[in-house]
Protein backbone atom coordinates (compact mmCIF):
# COMPACT_ATOMS: atom_id res chain seq x y z
CA UNK A 1 0.00 0.00 0.00
CA UNK A 2 2.88 2.37 0.79
CA UNK A 3 4.37 2.06 -2.69
CA UNK A 4 0.97 2.78 -4.24
CA UNK A 5 0.67 5.96 -2.18
CA UNK A 6 4.23 6.95 -3.16
CA UNK A 7 3.50 6.34 -6.85
CA UNK A 8 0.28 8.35 -6.61
CA UNK A 9 2.08 11.30 -5.00
CA UNK A 10 4.84 11.16 -7.60
CA UNK A 11 2.28 11.19 -10.42
CA UNK A 12 0.52 14.17 -8.83
CA UNK A 13 3.82 16.03 -8.57
CA UNK A 14 4.59 15.23 -12.21
CA UNK A 15 1.17 16.51 -13.29
CA UNK A 16 1.61 19.73 -11.29
CA UNK A 17 5.00 20.27 -12.87
CA UNK A 18 3.66 19.57 -16.38
CA UNK A 19 0.81 22.05 -15.89
CA UNK A 20 3.24 24.64 -14.51
CA UNK A 21 5.60 24.22 -17.46
CA UNK A 22 2.71 24.46 -19.95
CA UNK A 23 1.41 27.62 -18.25
CA UNK A 24 4.85 29.21 -18.28
CA UNK A 25 5.53 28.29 -21.92
CA UNK A 26 2.15 29.55 -23.15
CA UNK A 27 2.43 32.78 -21.15
CA UNK A 28 5.88 33.51 -22.57
CA UNK A 29 4.65 32.75 -26.11
CA UNK A 30 1.27 34.52 -26.01
CA UNK A 31 1.21 36.82 -22.97
CA UNK A 32 -0.67 36.26 -19.72
CA UNK A 33 -3.84 37.97 -20.89
CA UNK A 34 -4.07 35.72 -23.97
CA UNK A 35 -3.71 32.42 -22.12
CA UNK A 36 -6.72 30.57 -20.75
CA UNK A 37 -6.98 27.75 -18.26
CA UNK A 38 -8.41 25.62 -21.06
CA UNK A 39 -5.34 26.26 -23.23
CA UNK A 40 -3.03 25.34 -20.35
CA UNK A 41 -5.00 22.16 -19.67
CA UNK A 42 -4.86 21.20 -23.35
CA UNK A 43 -1.11 21.87 -23.52
CA UNK A 44 -0.58 19.71 -20.42
CA UNK A 45 -2.82 16.99 -21.91
CA UNK A 46 -5.31 17.06 -19.01
CA UNK A 47 -8.95 18.06 -18.66
CA UNK A 48 -10.14 21.41 -17.35
CA UNK A 49 -11.53 19.59 -14.32
CA UNK A 50 -8.16 17.96 -13.61
CA UNK A 51 -6.54 21.40 -13.85
CA UNK A 52 -8.96 22.62 -11.17
CA UNK A 53 -7.97 19.72 -8.92
CA UNK A 54 -4.42 21.06 -8.89
CA UNK A 55 -4.66 24.85 -9.27
CA UNK A 56 -7.22 27.57 -8.56
CA UNK A 57 -6.27 29.50 -11.70
CA UNK A 58 -3.58 30.22 -14.23
CA UNK A 59 -1.71 32.48 -11.79
CA UNK A 60 -1.32 29.61 -9.33
CA UNK A 61 -0.13 27.32 -12.12
CA UNK A 62 2.44 29.90 -13.20
CA UNK A 63 3.73 30.41 -9.67
CA UNK A 64 3.94 26.73 -8.75
CA UNK A 65 7.73 26.86 -9.07
CA UNK A 66 7.83 29.63 -6.45
CA UNK A 67 5.58 27.62 -4.14
CA UNK A 68 7.79 24.57 -4.45
CA UNK A 69 10.88 26.65 -3.72
CA UNK A 70 9.18 28.24 -0.70
CA UNK A 71 8.38 24.83 0.78
CA UNK A 72 11.96 23.71 0.25
CA UNK A 73 13.36 26.89 1.85
CA UNK A 74 11.19 26.49 4.97
CA UNK A 75 12.22 22.85 5.30
CA UNK A 76 15.90 23.81 4.93
CA UNK A 77 15.58 26.48 7.63
CA UNK A 78 14.18 23.88 10.01
CA UNK A 79 17.12 21.59 9.19
CA UNK A 80 19.73 24.21 10.15
CA UNK A 81 21.73 23.54 13.33
CA UNK A 82 19.73 24.72 16.37
CA UNK A 83 22.56 26.91 17.67
CA UNK A 84 22.47 29.14 14.58
CA UNK A 85 20.77 32.48 14.93
CA UNK A 86 17.57 33.09 13.00
CA UNK A 87 19.42 35.19 10.44
CA UNK A 88 22.19 32.65 9.91
CA UNK A 89 19.65 29.82 9.66
CA UNK A 90 17.84 31.73 6.90
CA UNK A 91 21.08 32.45 5.06
CA UNK A 92 22.32 28.88 5.46
CA UNK A 93 19.06 27.49 4.11
CA UNK A 94 19.14 29.83 1.13
CA UNK A 95 22.78 28.99 0.42
CA UNK A 96 22.00 25.27 0.50
CA UNK A 97 19.12 25.83 -1.92
CA UNK A 98 21.43 27.66 -4.34
CA UNK A 99 24.13 25.00 -3.94
CA UNK A 100 21.69 22.20 -4.72
CA UNK A 101 20.20 23.85 -7.78
CA UNK A 102 23.40 25.53 -8.96
CA UNK A 103 21.68 28.90 -8.77
CA UNK A 104 18.24 29.89 -9.96
CA UNK A 105 17.04 28.65 -13.28
CA UNK A 106 15.62 30.47 -16.25
CA UNK A 107 12.11 29.76 -14.96
CA UNK A 108 12.73 31.82 -11.83
CA UNK A 109 13.81 34.75 -13.95
CA UNK A 110 10.79 34.42 -16.24
CA UNK A 111 8.34 34.15 -13.31
CA UNK A 112 9.85 37.18 -11.59
CA UNK A 113 9.68 39.30 -14.75
CA UNK A 114 6.12 38.21 -15.49
CA UNK A 115 5.03 39.11 -11.96
CA UNK A 116 6.54 42.58 -12.28
CA UNK A 117 4.51 43.18 -15.46
CA UNK A 118 1.14 41.68 -14.51
CA UNK A 119 -0.81 42.99 -11.49
CA UNK A 120 -2.88 39.79 -11.08
CA UNK A 121 0.25 37.66 -10.99
CA UNK A 122 2.02 40.08 -8.66
CA UNK A 123 -0.95 40.04 -6.29
CA UNK A 124 -0.89 36.24 -6.17
CA UNK A 125 2.88 36.24 -5.68
CA UNK A 126 2.59 38.72 -2.80
CA UNK A 127 -0.09 36.57 -1.15
CA UNK A 128 2.27 33.59 -1.42
CA UNK A 129 5.08 35.64 0.11
CA UNK A 130 2.94 36.57 3.09
CA UNK A 131 2.39 32.86 3.69
CA UNK A 132 6.13 32.26 3.26
CA UNK A 133 6.87 35.03 5.76
CA UNK A 134 4.58 33.35 8.30
CA UNK A 135 6.12 29.93 7.65
CA UNK A 136 9.68 31.27 7.93
CA UNK A 137 8.93 33.14 11.14
CA UNK A 138 7.59 29.91 12.64
CA UNK A 139 10.67 28.04 11.41
CA UNK A 140 13.08 30.48 13.11
CA UNK A 141 11.04 30.97 16.28
CA UNK A 142 13.03 29.98 19.33
CA UNK A 143 16.37 30.80 17.75
CA UNK A 144 18.23 33.97 18.62
CA UNK A 145 15.92 35.74 21.06
CA UNK A 146 17.25 39.19 20.17
CA UNK A 147 14.69 39.89 17.45
CA UNK A 148 11.06 39.09 16.76
CA UNK A 149 11.02 36.12 14.32
CA UNK A 150 8.35 37.87 12.22
CA UNK A 151 10.62 40.88 11.82
CA UNK A 152 13.62 38.72 10.91
CA UNK A 153 11.62 36.78 8.30
CA UNK A 154 10.06 39.93 6.82
CA UNK A 155 13.41 41.68 6.61
CA UNK A 156 15.04 38.66 4.99
CA UNK A 157 12.27 38.42 2.38
CA UNK A 158 12.40 42.16 1.68
CA UNK A 159 16.09 41.81 0.84
CA UNK A 160 15.32 38.84 -1.43
CA UNK A 161 12.56 40.77 -3.20
CA UNK A 162 14.76 43.82 -3.83
CA UNK A 163 17.67 41.67 -5.00
CA UNK A 164 15.40 39.70 -7.35
CA UNK A 165 14.02 42.91 -8.83
CA UNK A 166 17.54 44.20 -9.36
CA UNK A 167 18.57 40.87 -10.89
CA UNK A 168 15.65 41.06 -13.34
CA UNK A 169 16.63 44.55 -14.48
CA UNK A 170 17.99 44.85 -17.98
CA UNK A 171 21.53 45.78 -16.94
CA UNK A 172 22.16 43.20 -14.18
CA UNK A 173 24.54 40.47 -15.30
CA UNK A 174 25.68 38.97 -11.99
CA UNK A 175 24.22 35.67 -10.78
CA UNK A 176 21.18 36.07 -8.52
CA UNK A 177 23.03 34.42 -5.64
CA UNK A 178 25.64 37.21 -5.73
CA UNK A 179 23.00 39.95 -5.90
CA UNK A 180 21.11 38.43 -2.95
CA UNK A 181 24.29 37.97 -0.91
CA UNK A 182 25.19 41.62 -1.44
CA UNK A 183 21.70 42.73 -0.36
CA UNK A 184 21.74 40.53 2.74
CA UNK A 185 25.25 41.70 3.65
CA UNK A 186 24.23 45.34 3.29
CA UNK A 187 21.21 44.74 5.46
CA UNK A 188 23.16 42.97 8.17
CA UNK A 189 26.11 45.41 8.23
CA UNK A 190 24.65 47.90 10.73
CA UNK A 191 23.93 45.07 13.16
CA UNK A 192 27.28 43.28 13.07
Amino acid sequence: MGSTAGLRERKKAETRQAVHEAALRLTVEHGLDNVTVEAIADAANISRRTFSNYFAGKEDALLYGDEHMHDTLVRRVREQPPDRSAWLALRGALDSLFDEHDGPDREWHVRARLAMRHPSLLARQLANRIQLENDLSEAVAGRDGAADPRLVAATFLAALRVATQQWCSEDETRPLQDVIAQSLDQLAAPFT
